[in-house]
């Protein structure tokens, strides 16, 4: 049995930290805040220092405050959205590229629909509807992400399990009389793990987006602090045409660290998941000691050729030998 090789490329380890990071703030960021995010007892706009990292805002509240509290809004959103989208999209790409016939026309033909249809206006009319309460509930709100963004994963689980279901071993538990969702479950799932795991990232990352849009063009709830609220109210009050940098870069930052934390992860699982690239996952020390170049030529791929055991005949001995 094959041991489990987790990529120990630099981009991995990096992206890891960064969404760990985020990950913390996410759990104790209210916590660490410290001032609450609405106090506007201080002076506005003050530029940042010892006492406001980050500064205030033109109503004299903390920005590094509302940047802490901001973060386990964005991210519990992000990932209620992306298990949602991972789950629905698993659902329907597996069973339409199983099953097949009727059933994969039915499936594949609401994949289509929801991929013609542009999601952020989809978006703002199922907010539209939300009644006032539910605006402010980051599950709701990551549900409603959700369901415009499982089709693309859906249709690339589908290819793969069109791939999968005419193996050996698929073939083997239908023999045996295996039930059609244990096999889907047991047999096809497990060998769409990477692609689900990038699918998941991806649907994170799409989720992040879509949830800052809505907040910044204020369909959100703003009594609910997040990244794309703080944007919402610094470009309402002309922030950046006023100057106040220190209003608007701090969660832009935020968002742009984590969208490049999950493009990072991204990459490693291409390199585990392509034997073509697992050697850009190597150390110098380690390329060497395989025989890799260093840095790989453009277009061409880095392959670890051994010697041959094998002694070759030399011309005088492969004269004595043949007859």
């Amino acid at each position: 049995m094959r041991k489990l090789r987790v990529p120990r490329s630099p981009k991995v380890i990096l992206g890891l930290i960064i969404l760990g990071f985020f990950g913390l703030l996410m759990i104790f960021g209210p916590y660490l805040a410290p001032y609450s995010p609405d106090n506007t007892s201080f002076a506005p706009l003050l530029t940042p220092s010892a006492h406001h990292w980050f500064g205030t805002t033109s109503l004299g509240q903390d920005i590094f405050s509302q940047t802490l509290v901001g973060a386990r809004a964005t991210m519990v959103v992000a990932l209620v959205a992306g298990l949602a989208a991972t789950m629905l999209s698993m659902i329907v790409g597996i069973s339409a590229g199983y099953i097949g016939g009727i059933t994969d026309d039915g499936l594949s033909l609401t994949s289509n629909v929801f991929l013609a249809l542009p999601g952020l206006p989809l978006l703002i009319v199922i907010d539209s509807y939300l009644p006032v309460n539910s605006r402010s509930n980051s599950l709701v709100i990551g549900l409603i992400i959700a369901l415009t963004g499982w089709a693309w994963g859906a249709r690339v689980l589908r290819a793969q399990t069109m791939s999968l279901r005419n193996r050996d071993f698929v073939e083997s538990a239908r023999i045996i009389g295996e039930k059609r969702i244990r096999i889907m479950l047991s047999e096809v799932a497990p060998n769409l793990l990477p692609i689900l795991a990038s699918s998941f990232l991806f649907t994170i990352l799409y989720s992040i987006g879509a949830y800052v849009t809505l907040a910044y063009i204020g369909l959100t709830s703003t009594s609910v602090w997040n990244w794309g609220t703080m944007l919402f109210w610094a470009q309402a009050n002309n922030a950046p045409l006023s100057g106040e940098w220190y209003w608007f870069v701090p969660p832009g930052i935020c968002i742009a660290l984590v969208g490049t934390s999950l493009a990072l992860l991204n990459f490693g699982i291409d390199e585990f998941i392509n034997p073509r690239l697992r050697a850009g996952g190597l150390s110098g020390r380690q390329r060497r000691r395989l025989g890799l170049p260093r840095r790989q030529r453009l277009g061409l791929t880095s392959v670890n050729r051994t010697a041959s055991r094998t002694p070759r005949l030399s011309p005088t001995t492969s004269n004595s030998v043949s007859p």
